[in-house]
């Protein structure tokens, strides 16, 4: 199940495009940078959490990133995760994105823009999500700054299957009303000093269809709910992390009542959006 575009990745999806000044044989002189760059990451995740929704039955994860960017800021790139529980879309255990976006610096502030396409291989139908994202990042010394804005247009993926509660409480399910998602983030980051070890914060809110969709695929299922993450990173080598996240919402137990047993830990009926530390070691290239 999808909640975000990815996170701070949060997801993540790494965008950043390296520069690394290469020598060359001959003379020893710098040259340019390359006009088409790939970058990418994988990691081991101790839960796969968007949104502050576990995607993963509490579980851990292993997700990969690449991204191929012109010298321009045109870019492509693609995001992979296993998946378990509630988001198995009718039998996906695999999610698979694929992401086009514009990135590029005016006066020192970056502005990404782009789109998501949310895909669930081997899993039920209308289940892909389509989602709009652009952010803009100041960076002042260690410290830089984001926000962004993250928009999925109505789509049946979305769509509310119960017309009303009666509906619902019939269990009788009707062709899906076609629905929106909005969802604003505010996102911090600092290095200290003369260490190996970043922190990092993160605010997000979520407005669309107070449901599961027709096949769980709801970006905000209790209707409009805050998510937040406190983290920490340490750079163990140059392209190696070990990351700690503290992860939480303000979902409730009753918010979320109507959605059991989908949005419950399979094992022991608790809440998938439980406040939980995320521990997580990736690799950069």
């Amino acid at each position: 199940m999808r909640f975000s575009h990815i996170s701070l990745a949060t997801l993540a999806l790494a965008l950043a495009t390296p520069a690394f000044a290469q020598d060359t044989a001959s003379s020893g002189d710098t040259a340019p940078p390359p006009a088409i760059t790939v970058s990418g990451s994988v990691g081991v995740y101790s839960d796969y959490r968007l949104r502050g929704v576990s995607q993963t039955d509490k579980h851990a994860a292993i997700q990969g990133s690449l991204t191929i960017a012109h010298e321009s800021g045109f870019y492509i790139g693609t995001f992979g995760s296993n998946l378990a529980g509630w988001g198995t879309f009718g039998g996906a255990n695999l999610e698979l994105d694929a992401i086009a976006g514009y990135k590029h610096t005016f006066g020192g502030t970056t502005i990404d823009v782009g789109g998501t396409w949310y895909t669930y291989p081997g899993g039920a139908s209308e289940s892909d999500v389509v989602e709009l994202f652009g952010r803009a990042s100041y960076t002042l010394g260690p410290a830089t700054v984001t926000g962004g804005v993250y928009y999925a247009p109505k789509q049946t993926s979305l769509g509310r299957i119960y017309n009303d509660a009666n509906d619902y409480a019939l269990g009788i399910q009707r062709n899906p009303k076609r629905w929106d998602n909005l969802y604003l983030t505010a996102d911090a980051g600092v290095g200290i000093p003369q260490t190996p070890v970043s922190l990092r914060a993160h605010l997000g809110w979520s407005k669309g269809n107070p449901g599961l969709g027709p096949n769980g695929t709801s970006l905000a299922p209790t209707g409009d709910y805050l998510d937040w993450t406190l983290g920490a990173d340490l750079a163990i080598r140059k392209n190696l992390t070990l990351s700690a996240s503290y992860i939480d919402t303000n979902i409730s137990n009753s918010d979320s009542a109507y959605l059991a047993p989908n949005f419950r830990k399979t094992t022991n009926g608790a809440s998938i959006s439980d406040p939980t530390v995320v521990f997580s070691l990736s690799v950069s290239f």
